[in-house]
């Protein structure tokens, strides 16, 4: 048997068993308020959707084990585990018990920690951060980082590397981490979106001084177990009862799939060391979308939640921009928010349709054509369940002028030089449209607007489409892309 016939058996059986089990009815909630109904069609035979998305990528895409579960008005529609947990042992993914790494989505529970200690009064959002520290992060032009800024990640810094380590004796405790590797301030806070792992980090250090409770400890006493999350820690390694659940990550060489040791991420804890399993994610979705509560349970106001999911900065106009902690997904019809994760082996996503009480969590390993499957998965579904169309294309006026050439991403370490080879690099590709280069590949755009193009894409229909949007004055010129309200590029070189 090769060895990808092997991972389609597995996934069908996986897909199988954990499609018949869901989590006790004593989580299901009343259906929440909803003012967008999803059509009964799109959501009849949406497993079965999935189930052939995922055996695509399992054939094309490197996946060695994946989950995903889908939440609406109350209930888990399904939870469904495809590939292996472990190739080598032959082991397939179970939805109900296999542990995945969400990355960065694991934030949310840091913003949601956070929230609690505004809701207590004991921090507020307009504060300097150093308020609440032991130690100072400096000011820059005079203005000090406010903790609101944390959350819509506009603190003005450069991104900061190291933040893993290659063995447990390696480790250093993020508290003493945070206090030798405070990044540069290069821009006010509040004024540009580049995503920081560091603020959110930032934003966990907060919780603890304040509350008086180590980080892990506190969101598993204040978060995790009101929601009966009992699979779900940012511990490294891991408690060793969750241990042998832990799905094996992998990268792709030679044609093989290659196990990788557990990856530790605790010198940045808050920002991403989060460990889960897909019913535990269920019921933190279920929660945001019920107002912070489940069953019984309430870890959030809703008006803390509807800060959450609110809008706080944008970097360009006409394309979605942060929310508080949550990107914005889409801004209307219906509006979207989530969050994306990305460790070196594990590729995640959560994104939460409010309006519609409808959310889901996808998580892939396995090669680097994973990390890119998890975004078709995600976008996959978005298409279905919300589906858009394209945008009519318009032609320029002739006063219209481009800002071509080259762009870089304001979202990296400053410490280290530029490296030109990474930049975007943008031409015209006719009268209305555009082409950008990244690392080898190019994409093509076609102009629906006053410097707004949306990309040439053979995507099923529904979309989503995306969409590029150059801004700024002479001198200061960027541009950014609809998927990406985390950062934005800088015109380098016209």
């Amino acid at each position: 048997m090769t060895r990808f016939s092997a991972l389609r058996r597995a996934s069908v059986a996986a897909a199988l068993l954990g499609s018949t089990v869901l989590p006790p009815a004593a989580i299901a909630q009343a259906q929440p308020a909803t003012t967008y109904a999803v059509p009964a069609a799109r959501i009849a035979g949406l497993a079965e959707f999935v189930d052939g998305v995922m055996a695509q990528q399992i054939a094309t895409r490197e996946v060695a084990g994946a989950v995903v579960t889908v939440v609406y008005r109350g209930k888990v529609l399904f939870a469904r585990g495809y590939g292996f947990a472990d190739v080598d042992k032959g082991v397939a993914v179970d939805a109900q018990q296999t542990l995945f790494r969400p990355g960065s989505v694991s934030k949310m529970f840091t913003w949601s920690a956070l929230l609690q200690q505004v809701e207590l009064g004991r921090v507020s959002l307009d504060a300097d951060v150093n308020t609440y520290l032991d130690f100072k992060i400096p000011e820059f032009e005079g203005k000090p980082i406010r903790v609101r800024d944390l959350f819509s990640h506009t603190p003005g810094m450069s991104d900061v590397g190291g933040i893993t380590a290659p063995s447990l004796d390696k480790l250093v405790p993020y508290r003493e981490w945070m206090k030798t590797h405070i990044p540069q301030r290069l821009w006010p806070a509040g004024t540009e979106v580049s995503y920081s792992n560091y603020g959110a980090a930032l934003a966990g250090y907060i919780v603890e001084q304040v509350s008086g409770e180590k980080f892990p400890d506190y969101v598993e006493r204040h978060i995790f177990a009101p929601l009966g999350m009992q699979s779900t820690t940012f511990r490294e390694p891991l408690p060793p009862a969750l241990a042998p659940r832990m799905a094996t990550g992998y990268r792709y060489k030679d044609g093989k799939l290659l196990a990788q040791p557990f990856e530790l991420f605790s010198m940045i804890m808050p920002a991403g060391s989060g460990t889960s399993s897909a019913p535990d994610m269920t019921k933190f979705m279920m929660a945001m979308l019920n107002g912070g509560s489940l069953g019984k349970a309430r870890i959030l106001k809703p008006e803390s939640v509807r800060l959450l999911m609110s809008d706080s900065h944008a970097n360009a106009p006409d394309l979605p921009g942060m929310a508080h902690g949550f990107f914005v997904v889409r801004k209307a019809g219906p509006r979207l928010v989530g969050h994306g994760g990305n460790t070196g082996d594990f590729h995640s996503n959560m994104i939460l349709a409010p309006e519609a009480g409808l959310g889901f969590f996808v998580s892939e390993t396995g090669g680097q054509g994973s990390y890119g499957g998890r975004t078709e998965l995600t976008e996959a579904l978005i298409g279905r369940l919300f589906p858009l169309a394209s945008a009519p294309r318009v032609a320029a006026p002739a006063s219209e002028k481009l800002p071509l050439g080259a762009y870089r991403g304001n979202r990296r370490d400053y410490a280290k030089p530029a490296n030109p080879e990474r930049d975007l690099k943008v031409v015209a590709a006719g009268a209305d449209a555009v082409a950008v280069t990244s690392e080898g590949r190019t994409t093509y755009w076609e102009r629906i607007g006053p410097l707004l193009f949306e990309q040439v894409t053979g995507a099923r229909a529904g979309g989503p489409y995306e969409r590029l949007r150059f801004y700024g004055e002479d001198g200061h010129r960027r541009l950014s892309f609809s998927s990406q309200p985390h950062t934005a590029y800088h015109l380098v070189q016209p």
